[in-house]
């Protein structure tokens, strides 16, 4: 796997370990993931509030106004790829949002910024196997996640369920 995935998983455990703050965690990871899908990937965390409704989780790549447009989305398997992904705790690839009936309804934010399609990963507890979040990978040309993408994303979505059951626990 990508030494820097390793690196960011190792910083990530040790500031759960630490007691840091959620945005702090998830800033390595996101950074991460987004070298993996380089060039021009731009990735995001979402997580599932107490309504189950998805919010922004740590997205610095996404404007304000696309955040605040996606914003409480509830999970469904026939929307996007983070509500689809939240809905069925699968990973769901959209190559293009045109050709995808997922996206009728939304596929104008992302278009709008240049983003032709995306995947999704839910982040699933170690402990239950509930989907806690999603992570998602933007891209500004039709194609599918490598292999190696997967794997990496899958690892860091394991540590980005460490920190929210993490935060759970606190609660």
């Amino acid at each position: 796997m990508c030494e820097v995935v390793e690196q960011a998983c190792e910083r990530a455990i040790g500031l759960i370990e630490a007691g840091a703050p959620r945005n702090e965690i998830f800033s390595g990871l996101v950074e991460a993931a987004e070298c993996v899908g380089a060039p021009r990937a731009v990735s995001s965390i979402l997580v599932l509030d107490e309504q189950g409704l998805l919010r922004n989780g740590h997205s610095p790549g996404l404007p304000p106004d696309y955040l605040a447009a996606i914003d409480r989305l509830k999970p469904d398997p026939l929307v996007g790829t983070c509500a689809a992904a939240a809905a069925t705790a699968s990973v769901v690839v959209t190559p293009d949002f045109l050709a995808d009936d997922k996206w009728a309804e939304l596929k104008h934010l992302p278009s709008s910024l240049g983003y032709v399609g995306a995947w999704s990963m839910p982040i699933r507890s170690p402990r239950s196997g509930a989907v806690l979040g999603t992570f998602g990978t933007y891209y500004r040309d039709r194609r599918e996640p490598t292999p190696n993408e997967v794997k990496a994303i899958s690892r860091l979505a394991a540590i980005a369920a460490l920190a929210l059951e993490r935060d759970a626990a606190r609660l």
